[in-house]
């Protein structure tokens, strides 16, 4: 399967469209599994798994026994998707309602103040909802009696930041409440991989949850009424990353800008707030200022009045102000801008938002895909979401740096798929480096691995800032490399690789550097590269990228899909541009997917499948034509694969007669 084609398709506004009961299509599905003591739910942004949870927990408070429900969110801006729903008027037989004083995202106070009301809202006759964040849960019931805990409901939201590692808090909640108590718990995500080589659950307690309601985004778009596709690109600039803004902010689209952290070496040149300031120039000139929500009003040199939003701001009064304007939007013309830093990615909820710009490499896959989640819910004239990754030129062919994004383009689209992508991601220190700080805590949120080295030269402040901030950037400069390449397809190379091509690339990149400086950015670089499981050469299974899949590995090299559509000049540099990602699009990837990790079909099985046993599915799901690739039922997936297989079948035979 190669060079996948753009489809267009006509929306049916099926994952829109509510039920008898209020609900949209994946709330339906939940819900029908209501009953059962532990789900587990992966969904994408903006499909409605709030409102889900409320469905599920006001069931088993009314029918199953469950004497109450504790809801946690991993940030207290995201509790506000449990504040107070009216239900009943759509069709449910309740409203959500939780009482001020147990929606511990919207108090103000401490976290041992907030301890002191969970452990009084357990034992307390009639409270039933308590909303609070996954800190204060983990805070509020370590040591406490399982007892407690006996017939409560757990809707644990943003599950990925679990994960199976001993140390992980929140994964360890999971498994007291699974093994501990009779707890009943809905997990649910919109990723379901941490960025990590950790899985989020261990088999044996996945296994509790099975079989998984799997809602993807497939689903998602081919059953919205507005938008019909979803674009990635890659736009790679020289020197200042604001000289390329121009070229990749379009001021008619609702734009989310993600600017660079500022100590890595993208944003390193001016300070944040300058940073802004030139944006908006690009934008426009700014005519006057709303005080009380802090909206900027920006004239386009075509005459339009923009409001944008600066989220980068530090004093605390202003940036409260304008989170608070978010939060009240209501309308398409409420904003059209927003720059941000390390806010409004995760549960950031913006309907009106068409494409979303983030400067700079971002290591961690979970929050890409997040930061995509921003701009894909379904609202009236919004046709195409579209990300636009805009990051450093690496010193590669264009060939070269192609195939690169392209494997993660292939990356990006399993994960939507809620197939769970593992990217691994590692941190190195030396001995010298614990004795100069404190012990850290691990927290619930960690996603990086630490590795201790013995040899490890010592990092100055200098060294040091590059292996904190640059070290992904140029990891993945020095895989591009052409010379590092052929190096590694040959034999005998290590040498020349790790003395001679490495510290060339880090002396070009990094010309104030001393040898010594030198030599310890490239052990780090080296170190990296041999333990991250991720180099993209060789012709050997030892130089592949792996999207941890089911327990098993798939090789992204196995999976021969073309996701780019065209590459463009630009910034003396050039633009890489993904297909759209439509529903018909990430359906074919789907199926080569499950294709890759399913056992080989023939050709023989494919036609009794379709001949047999297809019928015999028909007649026990009446007014279904076929089944789905998602479908829970083993034998129905395999039946769909077997319908796909014949139709590429058919695909050849016709190609050959041409």
């Amino acid at each position: 399967m190669t060079n996948l084609v753009e489809v267009q398709y006509t929306q049916t506004g099926k994952s829109s469209n509510t039920d008898a009961l209020g609900m949209r299509e994946m709330q339906a599905m939940v819900y029908a599994q209501r009953s059962r003591q532990h789900l587990l739910v992966k969904a994408p942004p903006a499909s409605g798994k709030s409102r889900a949870m409320m469905f599920v927990a006001l069931d088993k408070l009314a029918n199953q026994g469950m004497r109450k429900v504790i809801v946690a969110v991993p940030q207290q801006n995201i509790g506000r998707s449990f504040n107070d729903t009216p239900l009943k008027k759509f069709g449910f037989f309740e409203d959500w309602r939780v009482a001020p004083y147990w929606n511990l995202c919207m108090a103000v106070g401490s976290e041992n103040s907030k301890k002191s009301i969970v452990h009084e809202f357990l034992d307390h006759p009639t409270a039933t909802k308590l909303v609070c964040t996954h800190a204060t849960l983990l805070n509020s019931l370590n040591g406490i009696d399982a007892r407690k805990l006996d017939n409560v409901f757990f809707g644990i939201d943003e599950f990925h930041h679990g994960s199976a590692d001993e140390d992980n808090r929140l994964g360890t909640l999971i498994r007291r409440l699974l093994n501990e108590t009779s707890a009943h718990i809905l997990a649910m995500t919109g990723s379901y991989f941490r960025g990590d080589a950790v899985p989020v659950m261990r088999p044996e307690d996945e296994a509790m949850f099975q079989p998984t309601i799997n809602y993807n985004y497939y689903q998602q778009l081919n059953g919205y009424k507005y938008l019909k596709s979803l674009g990635i690109g890659y736009s790679f600039f020289q020197g200042n990353y604001l000289t390329a803004i121009p070229d990749v902010l379009d001021t008619t689209k609702k734009a989310l800008i993600h600017i660079p952290h500022p100590n890595s070496k993208t944003g390193a040149f001016m300070n944040k707030h300058d940073q802004v300031a030139e944006i908006i120039k690009h934008i426009g000139e700014i005519e006057s200022q709303d005080y009380n929500n802090c909206i900027y009003y920006v004239r386009t040199t075509d005459g339009r009045l923009l409001k944008v939003g600066n989220l980068v701001e530090d004093k605390a009064d202003q940036r409260a102000l304008l989170q608070s304007y978010l939060q009240r939007m209501n309308s398409r013309a409420s904003l059209d801008i927003l720059i941000a830093l390390g806010t409004a990615k995760e549960g950031f909820d913006w309907e009106w938002c068409e494409h979303c710009i983030t400067i700079g490499i971002r290591a961690s896959l979970t929050e890409v895909v997040q930061i995509i989640g921003r701009c894909t819910r379904d609202c009236e004239g919004k046709t195409h979401a579209q990300f636009t990754n805009l990051i450093p030129c690496p010193d590669a062919a264009q060939d070269d740096v192609s195939m690169a994004v392209n494997d993660f383009l292939k990356a990006i689209s399993a994960s939507l798929l809620m197939e769970q992508v593992m990217a691994p991601k590692w941190n190195f220190k030396t001995k010298v480096d614990d004795e100069d700080k404190p012990e850290k805590p691990n927290t619930p949120d960690e996603e990086d691995h630490v590795i201790e080295v013995k040899g490890l030269p010592t990092l100055n402040e200098k060294t040091k800032a590059i292996v904190e901030n640059d070290l992904d950037t140029l990891v993945a400069t020095t895989l591009s490399d052409k010379n590092i390449r052929e190096a590694i397809i040959g034999e005998g190379m290590a040498e020349m690789i790790t003395e001679v091509y490495i510290p060339k690339i880090i002396r070009k990149t990094y010309p104030d550097l001393n040898e010594d400086e030198v030599d310890a950015v490239a052990k780090h670089t080296i170190l990296t590269i041999a333990t991250q499981g991720e180099q993209v050469i060789g012709p050997d299974d030892s130089g592949n990228k792996f999207i941890r899949i089911a327990n098993k590995f798939v090789n992204l090299n196995d999976l021969d899909i073309n996701l780019i559509a065209e590459i463009n000049p630009f910034q003396r540099a050039y633009e890489v541009v993904s297909k759209s990602l439509t529903p018909e699009v990430l359906r074919t990837i789907q199926y080569a997917i499950e294709d890759k990790r399913s056992e080989k079909l023939t050709d023989e099985e494919a036609i009794l499948l379709f001949t047999k046993y297809l019928p015999k599915w028909r007649e026990e799901n009446p007014g279904k034509t076929k089944p789905e690739i998602t479908d829970g039922d083993p034998l129905a997936r395999r039946i769909a694969i077997a319908i796909e297989h014949l139709r590429n079948l058919k695909r050849q035979r016709l190609a050959q007669q041409q």
